[in-house]
């Protein structure tokens, strides 16, 4: 780095040693840390990446439910309070601006995470469109509000839908090369007449371990193209909703 005339700002830089739990065993309680010239920079179990919460073990729990959940629903009961002092335009403006701007904030990482993780978003999105709609928790008709009347999808279909939009990029040649290397259509590496060409699939690489491995882009993003579940919503959704989610 002195080369390069860099210099490292310790306080701002962040270690962390990830792997499965039987890896972080093995390690201790954070691991070894890393020494950079006079620096010395200790390993942590989260660090925060472009707003996003990882910890050791690769999981998103914390990022969910601490960065995410508990800031929209601080941020819902301060909207709630002023709620009968705007209208329907209104609250719905405020309402995107502060709440699903962040559910759906690099949502895409949520790709193969379990149904306990994305039911935590979901009920963010459930108490946003109680606030809209100016109902209570426990009145009837949810399933309809959300997607009826304000055309919302769920938080599993708002990932796909993110992927597909990645994916498709990746394909037009829109997104950055980082993303684009892991795009790669069957008939690039193959010369003979494949089915799954015809049908415009691309390669999923093998992962090692599912449970991590399923997560990245490069597994989830072509899987999805390939399964055929990017992207078919079952109700028609407002455009200006999916414009929000890109």
């Amino acid at each position: 780095m002195t080369a390069n005339r860099l210099k490292l700002n310790a306080e701002k830089t962040e270690l962390l040693w990830a792997g499965s739990r039987h890896s972080a065993a093995v390690l201790g309680i954070n691991g070894p840390s890393l020494k950079l010239g006079q620096d010395t920079v200790a390993p942590s179990n989260h660090v925060c990446v472009l707003g996003v919460t990882f910890s050791s073990d690769l999981s998103l729990d914390d990022h969910v439910t601490r960065d995410v959940s508990a800031t929209c629903f601080y941020w819902l009961r301060q909207l709630r309070r002023v709620r009968r002092s705007l209208d329907d335009n209104a609250i719905k403006t405020l309402v995107h601006a502060f709440i699903t701007s962040r559910v759906d904030y690099c949502n895409a990482v949520l790709a193969g995470s379990p149904k306990s993780t994305t039911d935590t978003l979901q009920r963010v999105l459930n108490a946003a469109a109680r606030l809209v709609s100016n109902t209570h928790k426990y009145d009837r008709g949810l399933s309809s509000l959300l997607h009826d009347q304000l055309h919302w999808l769920d938080v599993p279909e708002r990932v796909e839908y993110k992927l597909a939009v990645m994916v498709h990029r990746c394909l037009e040649n829109k997104a950055q090369k980082y993303l684009s290397v892991h795009c790669t259509p069957v008939t690039a590496v193959s010369s003979r007449h494949l089915r799954s060409a015809n049908q415009r699939q691309l390669i999923v690489p093998r992962c090692r371990r599912i449970t991590f491995g399923r997560q990245a882009f490069s597994v989830a993003g072509p899987k999805g193209r390939q399964s055929g579940t990017h992207y078919r919503p079952s109700f028609a959704v407002c455009p200006s909703v999916l414009a929000h989610m890109t």
